[in-house]
């Protein structure tokens, strides 16, 4: 025969077994609309042809890095002092 004290905590146990599996099937919640608004806010400008020259220039000399702005930078400057 099962005492009171027995069936307490029995029912404790399934209960604690019913809420964890409620828990589990709950969906996430979606990221706040604030945080996605400065991503949408950068959009990209479009590229000039004197950019994308010195791009092309620059990829086939292997600039990288500090030295790949620092060329660009002068090949625009350059590029934009050429007459057309």
């Amino acid at each position: 025969m099962m005492t009171i004290s027995t069936r307490a905590a029995a029912t404790a146990v399934a209960a604690l077994f019913l809420m964890s599996s409620a828990y589990a099937q709950t969906p996430a919640t979606p990221a706040p609309a604030a945080k996605a608004a400065p991503a949408e806010k950068k959009a990209e400008k479009p590229r000039t042809a004197a950019s994308l020259e010195c791009s092309k220039e620059a990829d086939t000399k292997g600039v990288h890095g500090k030295e790949r702005k620092k060329f660009m930078s002068e090949c625009k400057k350059t590029a934009a002092d050429k007459p057309k």
